[in-house]
C-alpha cells in the first residue's frame, strides 16, 4: 500500500507563508486531523484549470502569465526545502480522478473561494472526494471576514457598506492576540490579523524528488504579455500618505497590490495588520474589498445582473461606435481616453479614473454597465468578481450604494479637482490639445439629461 499523504490545493493564495489552509494541512499531522496515518505528509498541489483558461479568448493574458510565474516561484520555493509543487493542466475532476489513482490521499486541504464557478467547482470534487471517504478541509484565507460573519442584529446581511464597515471594525476588536513584533517587542492585534505561521512545519511536506513535464506558458497556449508586474511590498510612507494622495492618478500614489490580493501571492491578514496602524483609508479599502466579497456571497445573482433588479428595466442604447470608442481611449473626454489606453497598454487603472470611465460609460453614453464590466473583466490584471461587479453597480446607480442613480460624474471637473495640471493626461493621451486630438462625442449637459430621463422612466 503507497504511503498515505495528505494534499494542499493552490488556486488564489499562491504563497507559502501566513497560509491557512496551508497551516492546517501541516499542523493537522500534529493534530492527527488527516485520515490514516497522522504522520501523513503534505503534498502542494496547483491545477491550470482548463474550464477557465478555455474560456479566455486573449491568448497574450498577463493573468495567466503572473499566475505562472507564481506557481513556478512556489515549485521552486517548495524544492529547495526537497519538496515540491505538483503542476496538473486540465479540469479539476479529471485531475482529481487521476490524483486518486496516482496516490493514497488521506485529505485534501484548501482554502475557500465563493466566486460562483469556484463553488461550484469544489462541491463537485468535494462528492468525488467523500465516494472515496476522503476528507475535504476548507479554510478561510481570502478575505478577513467572510459572507457570513459581519451580520445585522438580525442575522441578515448588510447591503450598505458605512454601516457594515461600522460592524466590521467592532468585531475586528472583539479578540485580541499578543505578538513578537519584528524589532522584538510584543504588540497586541487583532486575533483576526494574526499570522498563520506556517514555516514553523515546513518539515512536514512531502520529501520527494522535483516534479518533471510540469506544463509551460506556451503548452497551454498562451504567450507571455510583457507586462510589468507591481512588486508585492510597498513604502510605508506610502501608505502613511494614502488618503492624501489617492485621488491624484498622476502620482504613485496607491498601492497597486490588487493583482497580488487576487490571487493571494501577499497575506490580506499582514497588509491589514500593517495598514490599521498606519492610516484608516488604506484599511477601508480592505473592508470594501470583504463588503463586495459578502455581496457576492449572499447574493449572487450579482454576477450579470443588478443588485437591484428594478434596474433591468433601464432602456440601454444599441451603440458599438461608441462602444469602441470608449474601450479605445477615442471619446474626446482627455481623463476618460487616459484612463482606458492606461489599461489597454498595463492592464491597470487608476482607482479614481476607474469610476470616472465607469460612469461615463453608464451615463454619458448609455451604455449597458455590463458591457464595461466585461471589458474590465478581459483587461484588468487584478480583476476580481466580487469587485469588478460591484464597482461598476456603483457607477452605474444599481448597486448597494446609498446615493440613487442621479449621480453623475462631470469628467471636466474631475479634471479639474484631481488632474488639473494634465499631468495624467498628457502621459496617456500625447495629442491632447492638438487638431489630432476629437471632438467630445457627446455633451455633457445633454448626456446627464438623457440619462436622469431615461432611468427616472425605468424606474416610475
Amino acid at each position: 500500500m503507497p504511503q498515505p499523504i495528505s494534499i494542499f490545493w493552490f488556486r488564489r493564495d499562491l504563497r507559502l507563508d501566513d497560509n491557512a489552509g496551508l497551516y492546517h494541512a501541516l499542523k493537522g499531522l500534529v493534530r492527527g486531523l488527516a485520515r490514516g496515518s497522522a504522520s501523513c505528509p503534505v503534498l502542494p498541489l496547483f491545477i491550470f484549470d482548463r474550464e477557465i483558461l478555455d474560456e479566455l479568448e486573449d491568448k497574450i493574458d498577463a493573468r495567466v502569465e503572473f499566475i505562472y510565474h507564481a506557481v513556478y516561484d512556489l515549485k521552486k520555493r517548495l524544492e529547495e526545502m526537497g519538496s515540491t509543487l505538483l503542476i496538473r493542466y486540465g479540469k479539476p475532476q479529471e485531475i482529481w480522478l487521476q490524483l486518486m489513482q496516482e496516490f493514497n490521499i488521506a485529505a485534501v486541504f484548501t482554502n475557500r473561494d465563493f466566486e460562483p464557478y469556484a463553488m461550484e467547482r469544489d462541491n463537485t470534487v468535494r462528492q468525488m472526494l467523500s465516494d472515496q471517504n476522503i476528507p475535504f478541509h476548507t479554510y478561510k484565507d481570502h478575505v478577513i471576514f467572510e459572507k457570513d460573519e459581519v451580520l445585522k442584529n438580525d442575522g441578515t446581511p448588510y447591503t450598505v457598506f458605512t454601516p457594515y464597515s461600522k460592524r466590521w471594525l467592532e468585531k475586528l476588536h472583539t479578540k485580541w492576540r499578543t505578538i513578537p513584533e519584528e524589532d522584538g517587542e510584543p504588540k497586541r492585534v487583532s486575533f483576526y490579523l494574526t499570522s498563520y505561521p506556517t514555516e514553523k512545519y515546513f518539515s512536514n511536506l512531502l520529501k520527494i524528488s522535483p516534479s518533471t513535464n510540469s506544463p509551460q506558458l506556451s503548452d497551454m497556449g498562451f504567450e507571455p504579455a510583457g507586462i510589468e508586474f507591481p512588486p508585492t511590498s510597498v513604502a510605508r510612507s506610502l501608505i502613511r500618505n494614502y488618503d492624501k494622495t489617492r485621488d491624484i492618478p498622476s502620482l504613485s500614489g496607491t498601492s497597486r497590490l490588487g493583482v497580488h490580493f487576487r490571487f493571494g501571492t501577499i497575506s490580506i491578514r499582514e497588509k491589514a495588520r500593517h495598514a490599521q496602524g498606519l492610516n484608516a483609508t488604506y484599511l477601508n479599502e480592505l473592508i470594501w474589498r470583504d463588503f463586495y466579497s459578502q455581496i457576492l456571497g449572499n447574493f449572487p445573482h450579482v454576477v450579470g445582473h443588478p443588485f437591484r433588479p428594478q434596474y433591468d428595466r433601464v432602456e440601454w442604447r444599441e451603440a458599438p461606435d461608441d462602444f469602441e470608442k470608449w474601450k479605445n481611449g477615442l471619446t474626446g473626454y482627455p481623463i476618460v481616453d487616459a484612463g482606458m489606453r492606461e489599461l489597454n497598454t498595463t492592464g491597470y487603472m487608476h482607482n479614481r479614473v476607474r469610476m470616472i470611465v465607469a460612469s461615463f460609460l453608464s451615463k454619458h453614453l448609455l451604455l449597458d454597465w455590463r458591457l464595461g464590466e466585461a471589458y474590465f473583466a478581459q483587461k484588468l490584471l487584478d480583476f476580481d468578481l466580487a469587485s469588478n461587479s460591484g464597482g461598476w453597480q456603483w457607477a452605474a446607480g444599481c448597486g448597494t450604494d446609498a446615493a440613487p442613480y442621479f449621480r453623475i460624474f462631470n469628467p471636466s471637473e474631475q479634471t479639474k479637482k484631481f488632474d488639473p495640471e494634465h499631468k495624467y493626461i498628457r502621459k496617456w493621451v500625447p495629442e491632447f490639445g492638438t487638431p489630432r486630438y476629437p471632438k467630445p462625442m457627446v455633451e455633457h449637459t445633454f448626456a446627464r439629461e438623457r440619462c436622469l430621463r431615461t432611468y427616472k422612466e425605468a424606474l416610475q
